[in-house]
């Protein structure tokens, strides 16, 4: 029989969750439609509106993870032919070039170095009337941070397109203001800085972006349109739920769980508590002689990218560190799969205790 560890998970995502989030899965099981289950849905959808800093009535956690979420926000806004310019910072800036591609869409990718964060004014030159205007917030590959509100103000005023924004690595972990930021639609995960499991997809979309919206998307499953007489709007026309899909219950309890748990804490001292402890490892890597890769002034607290040493090998620590203290970190991704480590802070995990950790284990590693 396999034999169940318990890992610190500092790396990419997931993360160890909320205890509150794990204890939400041992309750009792109720079906999808029992109205206290309603009740719960709803309440999440509430607490949603509250992390992602919006009113957007279409605002609910999707049966899917997070990738799900960037195939609903293309395959539910492009029309085929349409013009989606997405800035490419790192691999999930790619990935929303594929998808949208796939939904039909011809593509403009404004591509930036790795490392670096979005250049709103290179994205808004890079077509005259866009459909569609899409970026990442927190580029999990490269643990960038870009300026989505300077993006958000450079698209209202050069055009009328929607703004796309993955939010999987922000949500719950940094500042996030989806109305105040002109985002149109937004997706993210829960097995990041929210500290719940993976399996659900948070998700907004505004009355603008619903009401350009493809009437029978490729997509049955994902149908905005469909999944709206499921959760949230019909409770609030005051009609009756239409069966969809069965809902994952107990995980959108264990998120309605880690979702109290974050805004119970207070949503800005969360982002507080993310910015200390990266603020505390990424000053402790550079004290240990370790390069930082993302630029400086643009890094994410919540995850940090360091430079491999040379003549380290970056899976034998990785290895090592799982093997004898339980600590999962992160390789690169693409052409710096072997040349960085990504190290998260995410969720629980982000605090002195867990900083401590990692630099003491890390630093032993690499002695030897």
């Amino acid at each position: 029989m396999t034999q169940i560890v318990e890992r610190h998970l500092f790396g990419p995502g997931p993360t160890n969750p909320y205890p509150e989030a794990t204890e939400a899965l041992g309750r009792p099981l109720l079906g999808h439609l029992d109205p206290v289950f309603i009740q719960i849905m709803d309440e999440t959808c509430d607490f949603l509106r509250a992390a992602w800093g919006t009113r957007n009535a279409r605002t609910l956690p999707l049966s899917a993870t997070g990738s799900a979420g960037m195939e609903a926000s293309f395959v539910n806004t492009v029309h085929p032919g349409d013009v989606a310019v997405i800035a490419v910072n790192g691999l999930f800036g790619q990935r929303m070039c594929e998808v949208a591609a796939r939904c039909g869409a011809e593509v403009v990718a404004v591509e930036h170095a790795w490392g670096t964060p979005v250049d709103p004014e290179r994205v808004v030159a890079a077509h005259p009337n866009p459909a569609i205007v899409a970026a990442v917030h927190a580029e999990t590959s490269t643990g960038v941070r870009s300026d989505i509100s300077t993006l958000g103000e450079a698209v209202r005023a050069s055009s009328d397109a929607l703004l796309v924004v993955d939010a999987v690595t922000s949500i719950g972990g940094i500042e996030l203001r989806a109305d105040d930021w002109g985002i149109d639609v937004g997706y993210a995960g829960t097995q990041k800085c929210l500290g719940v499991a993976p399996g659900l997809a948070p998700f907004t979309i505004s009355d603008k972006a619903f009401a350009r919206r493809v009437e029978r998307p490729r997509s049955w499953y994902l149908d905005l349109g469909l999944l709206g007489g499921y959760v949230g709007e019909a409770a609030a026309k005051g009609g009756g739920r239409t069966y969809h899909h069965t809902a994952p219950v107990a995980m959108v309890a264990s998120l309605h769980a880690g979702l109290r748990r974050v805004l119970d804490e207070g949503l800005e001292n969360v982002w507080a508590r993310h910015a200390d402890a990266g603020a505390l490892l990424q000053k402790g890597l550079q004290e240990m002689g370790l390069e930082l890769f993302a630029q400086e002034g643009h890094r994410l607290p919540d995850l940090t990218t360091v430079c491999v040493p040379d003549a380290v090998d970056s899976a034998a620590v990785r290895r090592e560190l799982l093997e004898r203290y339980n600590i999962e970190i992160g390789a690169g991704v693409g052409e710096y799969a072997g040349s960085l480590w990504r190290i998260g802070l995410m969720g629980p995990n982000a605090r002195p205790d867990a900083v401590a950790l990692i630099l003491a284990a890390l630093g032993e590693v690499l002695g030897r």
